[in-house]
């Protein structure tokens, strides 16, 4: 069934960061571009040395139409993320999206998660949230021309990534959307499922937050139901498939979807408990997969653009 309702943009706050400030929200932590590959006329992959990974990792981007003749102006920016056991390149692998943004005044950036796609704070590792929300966005606004205003989305893990990034950081972006999110990292089934994808890239499972018992704090502080209440005043867009019951009988992505369910509601329903607006689409059936997700990022399409100030 779906559920539609919308909050209150952000946008006239958020516009209000410049470069300069950016650069004072970000600390002193200055990411550097080592090398760029262009792939396209708007398309290229920027490697960044970040000091929050250890290790230079890449961000692709997809610049505006008229970025190379219209040099006095900024940009709003789209953040893509990607799944688990995926990298950077997934969105224009799979989706449209450079076609689908040819003439739209807006930068799209998917930055690197590793290989869980989970852009976050590992315990005692690399720090996939400040290269994210941190040397990112300064690389963009020092060097491409990115203004304050962003939006965020993400599939799987990246839909995890969305909704902790808006939840942990108020106000940082004006709107964000999850498609099969991770959105409650706690709920019943979901530690030994957030486990089994850090060991299927052959990691330690305790390396992400330690344990979901002794390390229980910290578990709750990258939890995005946990934080629902810094989601007030953003809006936002939750999709997630029933899977296995009333599916089609694809059993290994109808299972993952599945496992997510309980999690999608369990933070909307806490976000509708704070009152906290969303607009949800939840179906029957539907695979963890691209066929699924090109949709739903198209159904939120309309709230990123107004979050964003660009046309639909």
């Amino acid at each position: 069934m779906a559920q539609h309702s919308t909050g209150v943009s952000r946008r006239t706050v958020t516009k209000a960061a410049t470069a300069v400030g950016l650069t004072a929200l970000f600390g002193g932590r200055a990411a550097t571009a080592q090398a760029v590959t262009r792939l396209s006329a708007r398309t290229l992959d920027v490697s960044v040395s970040s000091a929050a990974l250890g290790r230079s990792a890449p961000v692709r981007l997809i610049l505006p139409s008229g970025f190379g003749t219209q040099t006095g102006r900024t940009y709003p920016v789209l953040y893509l993320l990607h799944g688990a056991h995926d990298d950077y390149t997934s969105w224009t692998r799979e989706t449209d999206i450079e076609a689908f943004t040819e003439g739209r005044d807006l930068i799209v950036a998917m930055p690197d998660a590793g290989p869980t796609g989970i852009p976050t704070a590992w315990r005692g590792g690399p720090d996939y949230e400040a290269f994210q929300l941190t040397e990112v966005p300064a690389l963009l606004a020092r060097q491409y021309r990115a203004s304050g205003v962003r939006a965020v989305a993400g599939v799987s893990t990246g839909g995890y990534g969305a909704m902790a990034h808006a939840a942990r950081h108020p106000g940082m972006f004006a709107a964000a959307a999850s498609y099969s999110g991770i959105l409650d990292t706690m709920a019943p089934g979901v530690p030994p499922l957030v486990d089994a994808i850090v060991a299927r890239e052959n990691l330690a499972p305790r390396s992400l937050w330690g344990s979901p018992l002794l390390n229980l704090l910290t578990w709750r502080d990258f939890n995005p139901r946990s934080r629902a209440e810094g989601l007030r005043g953003t809006p936002l867009y939750v999709s997630s498939g029933s899977g296995v019951v009333g599916g089609t009988g694809d059993w290994l992505p109808e299972a993952l979807e599945s496992a997510l369910w309980l999690s999608a509601h369990a933070f909307t329903d806490t976000l509708a408990l704070l009152r906290v607006p969303v607009t949800t689409h939840y179906y029957t059936g539907g695979g963890h997969g691209w066929n699924y997700w090109k949709g739903e990022f198209s159904a939120s399409w309309p709230m990123l653009t107004r979050a964003l100030g660009v046309p639909e």
